[in-house]
């Protein structure tokens, strides 16, 4: 049976979120009927199931639910596995050498009686955080650019236009005033409050919440668009029949993730850990127990928790949830090439936290993730034999010691 279009349903930043993910399938496998189901990035990463599974449940929910997904700097290479390359579409995104577009630079599709152009950029900040072996010989262009050269190219042909971005909603309120002719963009990457509806002169930014919980939808509306948000609501359904296969893969994943780690420690227990403070703890205790010069650690590597009495699997997995190693990384020898090194980490990896802090002068190696050292610091000198994750069970678990 031939899909009526009549509006676009929007999810971002999923982060393989699945603990309680049935609401959302239920949702959306029947929106589909006359929805064209879109999501704007980091649908990867971010839980247990995604270190276990290694991408396969968010392979078959993308191929099965969606029709456009664009990349974010969380899960960038699974959008070059073929089947995901199918559905992304991205029009900043290019080889480095020839210029070439890495992705379908948009996708359409009538929807309300409308030729629609639905098209996808990551921002320039995103792009920066992509592991830097993901991203060799990947380039990203000017999103205003992008998107303005795409327009002149397409202009007769679409009667609307609709972002898919990666870029944070504050980003997106500046595209939609460096480009009007956009009718609604759906924004992802920021992780903030912001969700709109907000009106840039005629267009429309909004963005649904992340993690699962919610979405954005938007519909043509008299001579232009009109757009809302909306919750994934509790559902008595115990399945989608299409997904059923899927779904057991959670429910086994989902009992290896309750798998007990020990009691955690009374500082932590029964509360939602602020992350900056339990860094602060791991990244003195990494100080203390290993010997470095200095520990350098960025805050969005840890994700905020609701933490129980017993520590799991699942809770140690989602705190940290990108596996990262510690290794121990060259710093500049000028002090002032140091401090210009940091201040662009906290602006393009997040906060810091250091230990000592401040760093003293004169301080040479230090130790950090993987990811911090090969992202952006160029290099590491050398691996050591500790998870990150590691360090955070230890300090979340009674009497743990680094």
């Amino acid at each position: 049976m031939t899909r009526q279009l009549q509006r676009i349903t929007a999810t971002t930043d999923v982060h393989s979120t699945f603990d309680d993910v049935l609401p959302m399938l239920t949702h959306l496998h029947p929106t589909r009927q006359d929805s064209l189901i879109v999501d704007c990035g980091d649908f990867f990463e971010g839980s247990g199931y995604y270190r276990l599974a290694e991408g396969r449940i968010e392979r078959r929910l993308l191929t099965s639910l969606y029709d456009v997904i664009a990349p974010g700097n969380h899960g960038w290479a699974h959008h070059f596995e073929p089947d995901l390359h199918r559905l992304t579409v991205c029009a900043n995104a290019v080889d480095d050498t020839s210029g070439v577009a890495l992705f379908r630079r948009l996708h359409l599709a009538d929807v309300g009686g409308r030729r629609v152009a639905v098209t996808g950029v990551i921002g320039l900040q995103a792009f920066s955080t992509v592991p830097r072996s993901q991203r060799a010989g990947h380039r990203v262009t000017d999103p205003v650019q992008a998107l303005r050269e795409l327009m002149l190219v397409h202009q007769h042909d679409v009667d609307a236009w609709v972002l898919l971005s990666h870029s944070g909603f504050d980003e997106d309120l500046k595209l939609a005033a460096a480009c009007p002719f956009l009718d609604v963009i759906f924004a992802g990457h920021c992780h903030s409050d912001q969700y709109g509806p907000a009106h840039v002169g005629d267009t429309l930014v909004v963005k649904g919440r992340e993690l699962a919980v919610g979405y954005a939808q938007a519909e043509p509306n008299g001579h232009g668009w009109a757009a809302r948000t909306g919750l994934f609501l509790p559902t008595w359904a115990g399945s989608v029949p299409e997904l059923a296969e899927v779904q057991g893969e959670m429910e086994r994943f989902a009992q290896e993730l309750a798998t007990p780690l020990g009691p955690i420690s009374e500082t932590y227990r029964y509360c939602l850990p602020d992350r900056r403070e339990l860094l602060t703890e791991i990244t003195a205790r990494l100080h203390t127990g290993l010997g470095p010069e200095a520990v350098v650690l960025n805050e969005t590597t840890l994700r905020p928790v609701q933490l129980g009495g017993t520590l799991t699997l699942g809770d140690l997995l989602a705190t940290e949830p990108f596996a990262n190693r510690l290794v121990r990384a060259h710093l500049p020898d000028n002090p002032h090439d140091v401090e210009d090194l940091l201040a662009r980490l906290a602006e393009q990896a997040g906060p810091l936290v250091t230990a000592p802090d401040p760093l003293p002068p004169g301080v040479r190696t230090v130790l950090t993730t993987d990811y911090l050292a090969d992202t952006f610091l160029g290099s590491h000198t050398q691996q050591t034999d500790v998870r990150l994750d590691e360090a955070v069970q230890n300090v979340l678990t009674e009497g743990g010691q680094p």
